[in-house]
């Protein structure tokens, strides 16, 4: 339902005319708020103008960028295999993509394989679109990571283009290493708190990976530690300052208020999970 016509209409007309300003002012806004809603409803409505500024504004970029770029790491060897095609395709699975979503989805991944795909030009919309927001642009480099690495390995093309990726959105070498690094240690940690739970016998996650038998105790706090950014030498007030960190960057809540599309969500979650159990396995050990 359209108010914004009535409510400035009032304020407007409150300002120059008290009363009886107000009234007529409604009235006009009442006229505008029917004969415009929609068109002002195609383009987000007009209350788009009040959002927080620090929200991404049009989700459809995010999702553009992040298959369209995809497209672009598996074609990076020079050709696209079925393996990374089925890997776009469980990830838009994951994100729950149908219909016409899902149809732009994979058309932005043929893009993303042309030989003048304007990588730099999507990834810079991208940041605009997020004005900015590292916490945000964090989340689209560890999809990036995930989907690139669900064959279980990072080949040096790949691990070029996603350099690339995170330079133009603003982060560091080595922060993107810790990114790399953390997303393998989660999938260590998750796979053996799964094996734990089930005995024996092994669960697949996503993708490829596959865990190691001899994993041990020691190697699960290690990657414990790794994820949470810390060292075993921390104390506990540090560790639980880097957890409450982490877990505020990937709080699903937080992220959907900062505007995150919510297809991306479930992998935020999963994250987010993630940290929970390596802090409580470290408090456990400490």
């Amino acid at each position: 339902m359209a108010i914004w016509g009535k409510v400035l209409g009032g304020l407007f007309g409150f300002m120059f005319g008290k009363i009886p300003g107000a009234i007529l002012g409604v009235i006009v806004g009442h006229m505008f708020d029917r004969g415009y809603s929609q068109d002002f409803n195609q383009m987000g409505g007009f209350g788009r103008f009040f959002v927080d500024k620090d929200a991404v504004k049009n989700q459809a970029i995010f999702f553009h960028a992040l298959f369209s770029v995809l497209g672009h790491i598996a074609k990076a060897d020079g050709r696209v295999t079925e393996e990374e095609i089925k890997i776009a395709t469980m990830l838009m699975d994951d994100m729950g993509l149908t219909g016409d979503t899902r149809a732009e989805a994979q058309q932005a991944f043929r893009e993303g394989k042309a030989a003048d795909f304007p990588f730099h030009d999507i990834l810079k919309e991208l940041s605009d679109s997020c004005y900015g927001r590292k916490d945000i642009l964090q989340i689209y480099l560890e999809i990036l990571i995930q989907a690139a690495y669900a064959d279980g390995r990072l080949d040096k093309k790949e691990v070029n283009i996603l350099e690339q990726v995170a330079k133009i959105l603003g982060f560091k070498q080595n922060e993107l290493l810790y990114l790399i690094s953390a997303f393998e240690a989660e999938i260590r940690f998750r796979q053996g708190r799964q094996q734990s739970s089930s005995g024996s016998r092994g669960q697949r996650t996503r993708g490829n990976y596959q865990k190691s038998a001899t994993y041990s105790e020691a190697q699960s706090l290690d990657d414990a530690y790794r994820i949470l950014g810390v060292s075993k030498n921390d104390d506990e007030k540090t560790i639980k300052k880097a957890y409450r960190k982490l877990m505020s960057e990937h709080h699903p809540d937080k992220l959907v208020s900062k505007g995150l599309p919510k297809q991306a969500l479930e992998l935020a979650k999963q994250k987010a999970q993630d940290i929970q159990a390596a802090y409580e396995f470290v408090k456990k050990n400490k």
